[in-house]
């Protein structure tokens, strides 16, 4: 049974739903786990500085523990969690009501059960229908309504996954596809799939020789536009692809991020793109093994040589995707540092650090007009305003653990727990 939670006296369930509604804008979308442009950042809204997480505007109680992103679209908020050992799909408007559930098949266990869940797949929309995908392999597209478009078994279909740890990348989507990103320890490729059929409509072999664990590959595609027209960057294997959105024929690619050879250095943080740049994560910061490269956009062939801009040695991230926000870059270290840097040169702007504490940081920040929100595994949410300087402002402890990304939308900022989603109203 779904439990509902308000933290605050109202007169009646239907008066806190209408302010909730009424108070977000029809336009407030976030489609996809970085956000309606990728970046992990917005530049319009008032959002939360400070707050209680017993006092929240409303929190829900999930399933099932899952670590996917939220999504937002059309005032609907759209999740995969795992439920009675199923992997499933809900639908709960903006406030907190849950509006549908769609069960979609057995799920498969966490190989990592702390941290990881049988959903760490982020769901997509194109407008028109949801995308999802599972550990199980389960791949699935639902109407708005719930109703099952079409569902496939990427495992069985194509053999088990061989990941160290478990599966990460989130589907996206294009004008015709969605398109996933399989790249693990056997046969990697990229591939695009009808989105109104399920059909697959291309495959890109994605193959590289590279030390152990290196060919395992969690980061999630970015769209972005090659001479014009759609294309998309793909991370992993120690190499950056750049594909033709329409039929996933390898446009470019760049090599050189591991000269040393260096093993277990799967790709995990996705890439950031700002302006002409892509900012590319290389490494382990969890071992003080972290780069971070710059590579410029375009080109034909192997750019190697020469599209690399910069790199540096001395910085990076481990699990946490950077964010892009008014044309400089923001990453955060494992440990709770964050490092402002410029994109076209990789030169630091500033670089700041969060209050220390044994527990790392997985989930991915985001920026909300300014705000950065860092949440640290142990469900403590930092608050920080970023621009020429890093002022923190706030530390708010959820009570849980959290591992997905917040979401910031429509002045309202949802956080997902271990075992609850929360929503907190903004100023």
């Amino acid at each position: 049974m779904r439990t509902f939670t308000l933290s605050r006296p109202v007169k009646t369930f239907a008066t806190i739903a209408a302010l909730a509604v009424s108070a977000v804008s029809a336009n407030a979308d976030w489609p996809n786990w970085r956000g309606p442009n990728g970046s992990g950042s917005i530049s319009t809204g008032s959002y939360p500085e400070k707050w209680d997480a017993s006092r929240v505007l409303w929190k829900v109680a999930l399933p099932d523990k899952g670590t996917s992103t939220p999504m937002v679209h059309d005032g609907r908020i759209y999740l995969t969690t795992p439920d009675g050992g199923e992997d499933a799909v809900m639908a709960l408007d903006l406030s907190g009501k849950e509006l549908w559930r769609t069960k979609l098949g057995m799920a498969t266990p966490p190989r990592h059960r702390s941290l990881a869940s049988s959903c760490n797949a982020s769901p997509v929309t194109d407008g028109s229908g949801l995308f999802v995908y599972f550990k199980s392999g389960v791949f699935a597209a639902l109407e708005l309504d719930g109703k099952v478009r079409w569902k496939t078994n990427i495992v069985e279909r194509f053999g088990e996954e061989k990941l160290y740890w478990d599966q990460g990348s989130s589907p996206v989507v294009t004008e015709q596809h969605v398109v996933l990103a399989r790249m693990h320890g056997g046969p990697s490729w990229i591939a695009g799939f009808d989105k109104k059929t399920g059909e697959m409509s291309w495959q890109q072999a994605r193959d590289y020789k590279v030390p152990a664990e290196n060919d395992n590959g969690y980061a999630t595609p970015v769209s972005f536009k090659h001479e014009g027209k759609p294309a998309l960057l793909v991370w992993g294997a120690d190499h950056l692809t750049a594909h033709d959105a329409a039929n996933g024929k390898v446009l470019w690619s760049a090599g050189g991020f591991n000269p040393e050879s260096r093993a277990q250095w799967p790709g995990i943080a996705t890439p950031v793109i700002a302006g002409d740049i892509a900012v590319v994560p290389v490494g382990r910061d969890d071992r003080d093994q972290a780069r971070v490269h710059g590579i410029r956009l375009g080109g034909s062939g192997d750019v190697t040589a020469s599209h690399r801009v910069w790199n540096r040695d001395d910085t990076g991230v481990f699990v946490a995707t950077p964010v892009e926000y008014k044309g400089r870059v923001y990453l955060l270290r494992h440990r709770g540092g964050i490092e402002c840097i410029e994109p076209a040169t990789g030169k630091t702007v500033w670089t700041a650090e969060l209050p220390k504490h044994r527990a790392p940081y997985y989930s991915s920040p985001v920026i909300a007009n300014g705000l950065l929100y860092a949440a640290r595994e142990d469900g403590t949410v930092f608050v920080a305003r970023v621009g020429e300087k890093f002022e923190l402002l706030s530390e708010n402890a959820m009570g849980e653990r959290v591992i997905a990304a917040p979401v910031p939308v429509g002045g309202r900022l949802l956080i997902r727990g271990d075992n609850h989603l929360f929503c907190i109203a903004g100023q």
